[in-house]
């Protein structure tokens, strides 16, 4: 698995980095009442508000709200913005007429100005995993243009598996002089938390030094030293099920080359060269040093190196690889790395995705060089979050045959 920063979920969102100068006056503090809209990317509902400007012209203007579902008659308060921004942010801070999708959020410090780390904590569960699938499809409609069926499926592991809390196995806190805390939605200042929800009660502060982390695959088992303060899916049963998903939709055989890129501690690799047998090439690719190091002792049988990339494909293996894997951070993989993926011409791609939107924008690169969406699932390992994690399945033309 290729390192993250253990953002999800975490309610260590800080500010944006790239906020934007000042474009007249600010509008944080002012209230709308309007009807929400669609679920958009981010966990946020789209909402336009009438806006009079200097001249006396209406117009309206798109507010990213959170703490509202689709459909819902609801008051907002920006919490960001000025005059002459094309779009603003806001809270929903009154529900006049509610969706029958929503409940009482079960964590007390999820709510308008509490912490920012969980986005939907006010809407039943299963609905959750329909606006996440709703937010899959819209991307992959919009930037790949693709029409696909998608449904975001429950993992096994969570703690209180019918509330969807309990499940993350890491948390970061901001400490206090009196206890702990988290912050706010894109903000440094930080909320005090006794007890984050969605964090398992043996839920562990990454630190120095590593750890053991052991995942059961199929008939196989395997065991990997991980940087304790490095990257590890956080949900219990996400390296189960992702593996388990690449091995299927890739369908490895005996004697196959396989490119495993962003490979992390080697997860996939591992698994992957148990199926390909100790005569088969198998190379793992790890932009980050440490991670990198570890992977050459989880998979001793693999090759590999530490590197960007892009930068590493485009200056070796570059012969034919039966099987790519690509886990790549958020930004996705992007053009560089995708053209070289399909310069090695795989049979199959197995690219898996925690941001749907870089996925998409990626699928729609592969489909440039021949190569089609045949197969895509989509998992909820963050639930309370808007996070979704997916794995597509990308074939030659003449192979793909796209379905969900």
């Amino acid at each position: 698995m290729s390192r993250r920063t253990p953002r999800r979920g975490s309610g260590q969102r800080r500010g944006d980095a790239r906020r934007r100068e000042p474009r007249g006056r600010s509008v944080v503090g002012q209230r709308y009442a309007a009807t929400a809209g669609p679920i958009a990317h981010g966990g946020h509902v789209v909402v336009r508000v009438p806006v009079t400007s200097t001249d006396g012209t209406t117009a309206s203007r798109v507010v990213f709200v959170r703490h509202a579902l689709p459909g819902e008659r609801v008051v907002v308060e920006i919490t960001e913005g000025t005059e002459g921004d094309r779009f603003w942010r806001g809270d929903a801070v009154e529900i006049v007429e509610a969706s029958p999708d929503r409940v009482v959020p079960p964590c007390p410090y999820a709510g308008p100005g509490l912490c920012g780390g969980c986005d939907l904590q006010h809407v039943a569960l299963p609905t959750q995993r329909e606006l996440k699938a709703a937010v899959v499809r819209e991307q992959l409609s919009r930037l790949a243009g693709l029409e696909l069926d998608v449904v975001v499926e429950p993992v096994p592991g969570d703690a209180d598996t019918h509330r969807g809390l309990r499940w993350r196995t890491r948390q970061r806190y901001v400490a206090l002089p009196q206890g702990r805390g988290m912050r706010k939605y894109r903000s440094h200042e930080v909320v005090p938390v006794e007890d984050c929800l969605i964090a398992r009660r043996d839920a562990r502060e990454p630190a120095p030094g590593t750890v053991v982390e052991r995942v059961e695959a199929g008939e196989a088992a395997h065991e990997f030293e991980v940087a304790a303060d490095g990257f590890w899916q956080v949900h219990p049963g996400g390296p189960r099920v992702l593996v388990e998903t690449v091995l299927d939709q890739l369908a490895p055989r005996p004697g196959e080359s396989v490119l495993d890129l962003y490979a992390g501690v080697g997860l996939f690799a591992a698994f992957l060269a148990d199926r390909v047998g100790p005569a088969a090439r198998v190379v793992a690719v790890e932009g980050d040093r440490t991670a990198s190091a570890l992977s050459a002792r989880n998979v001793p049988s693999a090759e590999v190196t530490a590197g960007d990339v892009a930068t590493v494909l485009g200056a070796s293996y570059d012969e034919a690889f039966d099987l790519v894997v690509l886990d790549p951070p958020r930004e996705g993989a992007r053009r560089a790395v995708v053209e070289a993926v399909t310069a090695r011409t795989p049979r199959a791609v197995a690219y898996v995705a925690c941001d749907p939107a870089a996925l998409a924008r990626d699928v729609a690169i592969f489909a440039e060089h021949g190569y089609r969406l045949a197969q895509l699932r989509a998992f909820d390992l963050f639930p309370m979050t808007h996070h979704v994690e997916c794995v597509a399945l990308l074939r030659p033309d003449e192979a793909a045959t796209p379905d969900r």
